[in-house]
């Protein structure tokens, strides 16, 4: 069962530009969520796959440094991006990942592969309430070149998965049930906005830049801590179109 995860990574934010590569803890975020996918087990390869534009040549250097795969594809079109990186890998199944989401929660990707090698099927979906920011998406290769041949919809080339969500029925689904003690749904540990930066930043600072803090930990850290919890629960997230 060959597994890769491809994180979508690009400088380009309306909201909080060049997010990825802002300081976090003593490295960047990026680094956040590259660490954490790589101790994701029984994960072939770990990839990072960006914009074509100028703006995220920063992207590809900070991956050579590091010495991560690096993929540059359409900006716009994701869905082709990532299916773009996945087919030279030749890969069985593919892991979402996108890098605002620096405290990704690599224990629950654990269980989302286990899941999907006990029970193979197109894609594996959590159920419970989370926090945004924290689950990672699995698909088989063939359900990704599925819905990128079927996906027309300009929500289904943003939004990489979206088409399997909206038509279930075309796919077999593998379920994974996410620990209570992360159903905080009212919680956002992601990055999208300065408001969110701060939260990210009081979180990394809290744990002494430990990029590999058990994201139950943040959540409880957060759940004690409402003053930093509330620094972006007025943050709504941008609807699908």
């Amino acid at each position: 069962m060959k597994t890769i995860i491809i994180i979508q990574a690009r400088m380009g934010s309306s909201r909080l530009p060049g997010k990825v590569l802002m300081p976090l803890g003593n490295t960047v975020v990026l680094d956040y969520v590259v660490s954490r996918c790589q101790q994701v087990e029984e994960i072939d390869e770990v990839v990072v796959a960006t914009s074509t534009l100028m703006q995220d040549d920063a992207i590809e250097n900070w991956c050579q440094k590091r010495h991560v795969s690096c993929f540059r594809g359409s900006e716009g079109d994701v869905l082709a991006r990532y299916y773009e990186c996945a087919k030279p890998h030749q890969p069985d199944y593919v892991i979402r990942v996108t890098a605002d989401c620096p405290f990704v929660d690599f224990e629950l990707a654990n269980q989302v592969v286990a899941a999907m090698k006990a029970e193979p099927s197109d894609i594996v979906m959590v159920e419970g309430e989370l926090p945004r920011g924290l689950v990672v998406e699995m698909v088989s290769f063939s359900a990704l070149e599925y819905i990128y041949h079927h996906g027309k919809e300009p929500r289904h080339r943003e939004h990489v998965t979206y088409y399997a969500y909206e038509f279930p029925s075309e796919f077999r689904r593998t379920y994974v049930q996410a620990p209570k003690d992360i159903c905080q749904p009212q919680l956002r540990i992601t990055l999208d906005t300065e408001e969110d930066y701060q939260l990210c930043a009081a979180v990394a600072n809290h744990f002494k830049g430990n990029r590999l803090v058990r994201s139950s930990e943040v959540v409880q850290f957060l759940l004690a801590h409402p003053d930093v919890a509330k620094l972006n629960a007025h943050v709504q997230q941008k609807p699908v179109v």
